[in-house]
């Protein structure tokens, strides 16, 4: 796929902040024939890798008349072995072809040899990773020319092997690569659950004046052998009630933010999906106004 040329490529336009959802093809006809009142769409980069076809129609004129952020489930950014060039490459023209107002990546691996896995998988928090996850970071945001933001893991467990704090670690990256962060609150909640963690202070202690996007998403709860509570990101159901209460008090510490609604299995009808997007976008509005009258009034 070869990139447009200047006049070709659209201009880039920043993500409002607003509720998105992610775009989904069984969503095509219905956003172009309503043309829907929702602040931006978020597509899966590794969807939209090849040259041309039905995906790449569909979506040029949906980023003709929404703002467009793009998301990457295949850098493999905590992987053991350089990037995949030619992966990187296509990603850079596809960032050509259609400027979105965001890119961000996973804080994971899902490379090994020459094996690409289905999942994202975790990284221990050493230096020996830190120091790869930033060189891997560093070429990223070189070769596309623009900033990359990182998303927080979903985690199930802990390396014994770790030095750093999750938080720490993240806080780290960002002052070495000066990368964005994209601050999954779902993920915050499962980590939270799985691990025993204070999901208020993990976000309390998140180096937010970084975070330029959130995303929300469904989770299924499972247990473990000995019968514990263990939750599952699966991105296939509305949004958990703890999860929009995390998020409310996100949005008072950071103010209003782009926030993406993921839902990527078991795709549920247009009209609730954008529900979900709806409620996202009341809360952060309503928080808004309540800081302030705070701020005015005392």
């Amino acid at each position: 796929m070869a990139p447009q040329n200047d006049e070709q490529s659209p201009r880039r336009i920043a993500i409002p902040p607003r509720a998105g959802v992610g775009l989904k093809p069984e969503h095509y006809r219905t956003i172009l024939d309503t043309n829907p009142d929702i602040g931006f769409f978020e597509v899966h980069a590794e969807n939209y890798m090849g040259a041309g076809g039905l995906p790449h129609r569909y979506l040029s004129r949906i980023r003709d008349n929404f703002p467009l952020s793009l998301h990457g489930v295949g850098l493999s950014i905590g992987a053991d072995r350089s990037l995949d060039r030619d992966h990187l490459k296509r990603l850079s023209e596809l960032i050509e072809r259609y400027q979105p107002g965001l890119f961000s990546e996973h804080l994971a691996w899902s490379t090994h040899d020459t094996a690409y896995f289905d999942d994202l998988l975790p990284v221990p928090y050493t230096a020996e990773t830190l120091s790869r996850v930033v060189s891997h970071i560093d070429e990223v945001q070189e070769t596309l020319g623009r900033q990359m933001l990182l998303e927080n893991p979903s985690t199930y467990l802990a390396f014994a092997e770790s030095t750093y704090s999750e938080i720490d670690f993240i806080a780290e990256i960002v002052r070495r690569t000066g990368c964005g962060l994209l601050l999954d609150v779902n993920n915050v909640h499962v980590a939270a659950t799985n691990q025993q963690w204070d999901p208020i202070r993990y976000v309390d202690e998140y180096p937010l004046a970084h975070v330029q996007e959130i995303h929300l998403a469904g989770y299924t709860r499972e247990a473990d052998e000995k019968g514990r509570t263990l939750l599952i990101d699966t991105h296939d159901r509305p949004v958990d009630e703890i999860v929009w209460g995390l998020y409310g008090h996100t949005i008072t510490r950071l103010g209003p933010q782009p926030t993406l609604i993921e839902w990527d299995a078991k795709i549920p009808t247009w009209t609730e999906l954008k529900a979900e997007a709806e409620r996202a976008e009341a809360i952060m509005f309503a928080i808004g106004r309540k800081e302030q009258s705070r701020a005015r009034f005392g």
